[in-house]
């Protein structure tokens, strides 16, 4: 990709801002005066790789119960505050991260940090709704179990990590869930609901000294007293080990799943996603094109790439018949195989890397994308990286930067397969 194949508009990247408060809370801005609203995210950098042993889900769980209320405000106080002046909230975990976010209105900035603080810093974890929400947690449990796609990945993770947190579903288990107390909530956001490990990044229309000034209001109330010690994030790849295990279930579709891992090596983080997209990133990439186009076997295939604090996973999947899932993993087999100098042509690099700058750029017309993508760059990388710093590096990657990518991802040892076979049909 050459670099003036794309012309970046004048003021698409706005004025980009880093700060921390006196507290320690890292605080980013990202400007946009064309725009009416601001999101706003309070990010934490803990997920369910700290759930404590036998209390998988916790992290989960807290994201959740922090929305039953408050010192100052009941569940229902909560739903309806940035409703009623045209906002919202919303709030997911991943297995490193929890976000609570909101968008709303100029006008309505000061209120979105009353309630936002409110959540984070001063949860009330009334007993009868903690109660209830069991219930709502382990009906979410219950429709993923009921999506052979998302079982099949969480298998995947629990046999390629092991007894390692990352291995362990996000939403805990029924059995873990019900064992949840308030005590255990309360010594989880203790420990990770800290000042050094929250991120408040901000995208729209405002000004970095508001939301700074609205940061060291709101958000002063830690409880410093209480300090214990965080583990540190680290996957032996020592205890990892490939596997190739086929499982009956009931389903109607077999679901098929590659992978691998590797350590993470920020060196490899464009030539990744560079990878991810020529393989599984859209209509014209390969297994899109090998296995839906070329060989009508799966009506849905792609790639996808998950980054680590300490690893990086890779993982190909593909839901097909029973007939045809043998020739699915010889398609998904042969292609992993391939000699990392002949697996991605020049074209195709070129091709990708426009594709994902493409991808990059339009992301920046979502303000919820901005506030996401400078948060995690915080986070990962200690610092927001430009979007022409991000481009920049894209068009640097080399055919030789692939290979040694490819070798280390797919060659350094044998990828996994997971197939969750569909019944076969009696009648």
């Amino acid at each position: 990709m050459k670099s003036s194949a794309i012309q970046l508009m004048p003021g698409i990247t706005g004025t980009l801002d880093t700060d921390r408060t006196s507290g320690g809370i890292r605080v980013v801005t990202d400007s946009v005066s064309h725009v009416e609203s601001v999101t706003i995210g309070a990010w934490i950098n803990a997920g369910s790789r700290e759930d404590p042993e036998n209390r998988s889900g916790l992290a989960h769980f807290v994201e959740h119960a922090v929305f039953k209320g408050t010192g100052s405000r009941d569940y229902l106080s909560i739903a309806r505050c940035m409703e009623d002046v045209g906002g919202y909230i919303d709030a997911w975990t991943t297995k490193e991260n929890t976000c609570i976010c909101i968008r709303c209105l100029k006008p309505h900035i000061e209120l979105a940090f009353s309630l936002l603080s409110d959540l984070v810093c001063r949860p009330g974890f009334p007993a009868g709704e903690i109660e209830k929400e069991k219930e709502v947690v382990i009906e979410e449990i219950q429709s993923v179990n009921d999506s052979p796609e998302e079982m099949v990945f969480e298998e995947f993770d629990r046999l390629s990590f092991g007894h390692h947190p990352l291995g362990h579903a996000i939403l805990g288990t029924e059995e873990s869930i019900l064992a949840i107390t308030a005590d255990d909530l309360r010594t989880f956001m203790h420990s990770n609901y800290t000042p050094e490990n929250i991120v408040i990044s901000a995208a729209g229309c405002t000004v970095h000294e508001e939301i700074m000034r609205l940061t060291e209001h709101h958000f002063s109330g830690f409880d410093t007293s209480f300090s214990p010690l965080r583990k540190t994030r680290n996957f032996a790849m020592a205890g990892y080990h490939p596997f190739n295990v086929h499982s009956v279930q009931p389903i109607y579709q077999t679901q098929v799943v590659s992978g691998s891992i590797t350590e993470r090596d920020n060196s490899d983080f464009y030539s990744l996603l560079l990878l991810n997209t020529v393989l599984g990133g859209g209509m014209s990439s390969r297994f899109n094109l090998e296995l839906r186009e070329k060989h009508p076997l799966a009506y849905n295939a792609y790639t996808s790439l998950t980054l680590y604090d300490d690893v990086s996973m890779f993982n190909v999947y593909a839901g097909t018949d029973n007939r045809n899932a043998s020739r699915a993993l010889d398609i998904i087999s042969a292609v992993l195989a391939e000699p990392a100098a002949s697996m991605i042509s020049p074209e195709e690099l070129e091709t990708a890397k426009t594709k994902l700058a493409g991808a990059m750029i339009m992301g920046m017309e979502k303000m919820s994308r901005r506030m996401s993508r400078n948060a995690r760059d915080l986070i990962y990388f200690d610092r927001v990286i430009p979007l022409e710093e991000k481009i920049h590096s894209l068009e640097a990657v080399t055919p030789e930067d692939m290979n040694r990518t490819i070798t280390r991802m797919f060659h350094a040892h044998q990828p996994s397969y997971l197939v969750f076979e569909a019944e076969e049909d009696d009648e």
